[in-house]
């Protein structure tokens, strides 16, 4: 692809002063690496996210890179700062997250905290550490930020993994905030067109619910930031709402979920009442439900040692690899998954997992990883986000 233009030196923040390059993702080796198709040839850059990002590195998105500095202690000869999405940019870069949070502070547009001004950065309290210490109404007081990617047509959530430094950061500004030194989490949503925020209690269970626990302690608030072109801080800044009772409702450890299998060699297999079946190569995704403790039934569905109970503990234990993904929510979707699930797979085993409902079959089979591709990442996040549209 061609080259674009340099970020220009705007009054507001600029993510990069480099020429920005524009390439096409391929794959991701690891969390930290991507590889690229710069103008026809391969590339790696590294990406300084952890987070899944399944959602926005599909094959073939537009990555913005900046070519790296000479330095021979650097293993890649680029960066990826943002991915393209629906025609505008998405900060992935997260250690400039806290560099943009600044800049609102000091131009008085970060919403909620107006009055607030930067002591210092990486403030330390006893063992903890926080992003900021501010005065704010007189008072010091510290700041976390929390930089949000994972985003439906008008919802957004955090975090896209389990991260248990993210949960330990609420509750030790909670406990500042018990000993007289108020705290503030800011969740940077990067995209304009979001109207509420939500923590992804699919994702990450516990730290939804400690959100949910601290929230009367800590000043929690959402912004929406909005890219443009040349990974300048466009004009809008808007303060995003927090449906603080439908995440009480929803966030609770109930509802279905998704096993995501991967099977490498064909497999024949002697499945209960089904008999002998033949599951070939590929992956599969088999739904389920549980109307409480879906936690540890999950954890169970993880585990190869246990007693074969239901179809999906035959498979489970010869599949290579399973990764588990829960859908909590307060009504049953089960079958409406099943049927879902049916549109998008390329091939299913009749009668799997569904002997005691009317649905043809709960397992469905992909030639391809279903999270690298679009269909199944537009299911998930209908049923994890876009539903709940619908309940505001």
């Amino acid at each position: 692809m061609k080259k674009g233009r340099p970020a220009s030196h705007l009054p507001n923040f600029t993510a990069s002063e480099l020429p920005i390059l524009k390439a096409r993702f391929v794959r991701r080796p690891n969390r930290f690496l991507v590889v690229c198709d710069l103008d026809g040839k391969s590339v790696e850059a590294y990406l300084p996210n952890p987070g899944r990002l399944w959602e926005l590195l599909l094959p073939g998105r537009i990555l913005y890179l900046v070519k790296n500095p000479p330095d021979p202690s650097r293993s890649t000869a680029f960066t990826a700062l943002a991915v393209e999405q629906g025609g505008s940019p998405i900060l992935l870069h997260t250690h400039l997250v806290n560099d943009v949070v600044a800049h609102l502070l000091a131009a008085k547009k970060l919403p909620g905290f107006e009055a607030a001004s930067v002591i210092r950065r990486e403030a330390r309290a006893g063992a903890s550490r926080y992003d900021f210490l501010l005065k704010k109404d007189g008072r010091e007081m510290f700041l976390e930020v929390k930089s949000c990617t994972l985003f439906g047509e008008h919802i957004a959530m955090f975090p896209d993994a389990v991260t248990e430094r993210g949960r330990k950061h609420l509750e030790h500004l909670a406990r500042q905030a018990r000993q007289g030194i108020p705290g503030g989490v800011v969740f940077l949503v990067h995209s304009p067109r979001i109207d509420r925020f939500m923590p992804d209690y699919h994702t990450d269970y516990a730290f939804a619910r400690t959100l949910l626990e601290v929230k009367d302690e800590l000043l929690v608030k959402a912004v929406a930031v909005d890219w443009q072109g040349d990974l300048s801080l466009g004009p809008r800044v808007r303060d995003v709402e927090i449906p603080w009772n439908l995440i009480a409702r929803e966030a609770q450890d109930r509802g279905s979920y998704l096993l995501v299998l991967e099977v490498a060699r064909s497999l024949s297999l002697d499945v209960g009442g089904l008999g002998s079946l033949t599951f070939p190569k590929g992956h599969y995704v088999y739904t389920g439900s549980a109307r409480a403790n879906l936690t540890k039934r999950v954890e169970r569905h993880l585990r190869r040692r246990k007693q074969f109970h239901w179809h999906i503990d035959h498979l489970r234990d010869r599949a290579d690899s399973c990764t588990a993904l829960p859908v909590r929510a307060s009504e049953d979707l089960e079958h409406d998954l099943a049927s879902a699930l049916g549109q998008v797979a390329d091939w299913s085993i009749p009668r799997f997992g569904s002997s005691d409902c009317g649905c043809p079959t709960h397992l469905f089979g992909f030639k391809e990883n279903p999270v690298r591709t679009p269909g199944f990442i537009e299911l998930l996040l209908k049923f994890r986000i876009d539903r709940l549209e619908t309940m505001l």
